[in-house]
């Protein structure tokens, strides 16, 4: 599972931090089957979810209505949680293997545009 990177035991799985900076943190989990982390939120940070192998479930307590919405990710699946909406991870099926990613809210509006697009000029 590691090439020299620590690897963290957590009561769900295990997690390897491939990168962590003030910016962004990337990591690798392994999920044992039926386990689930614990419902949580972050304040400031999206938190993005990429499955390698397996089936993750993705569950969110969303914040502008009563609901808890339920995402499941398979093999090559990917979505993404908003800061401040409470959610959990878990595992059904089986033994999974995905890339977790977090990173702050004020990156999603990076971009600037100078023209809207459209047809290409000549």
């Amino acid at each position: 599972m590691g090439r020299g990177i620590m690897i963290q035991g957590k009561i769900w799985g295990n997690t390897q931090a491939i990168i962590q900076t003030p910016m962004i943190e990337f990591h690798r989990i392994w999920i044992h089957p039926n386990m689930q982390c614990s419902m949580h939120m972050h304040r400031h940070k999206w938190n993005a979810f990429y499955v390698v192998a397996g089936q993750l479930d993705i569950i969110v307590q969303k914040n502008d209505y009563d609901l808890m919405d339920t995402t499941v990710l398979g093999a090559g699946d990917f979505t993404t949680v908003p800061p401040g909406e409470y959610h959990m991870f878990r595992s059904i099926a089986g033994f999974v293997e995905a890339f977790e990613l977090y990173y702050p809210e004020g990156l999603s509006e990076d971009i600037v545009r100078q023209s809207v697009g459209g047809v290409a000029d000549e």
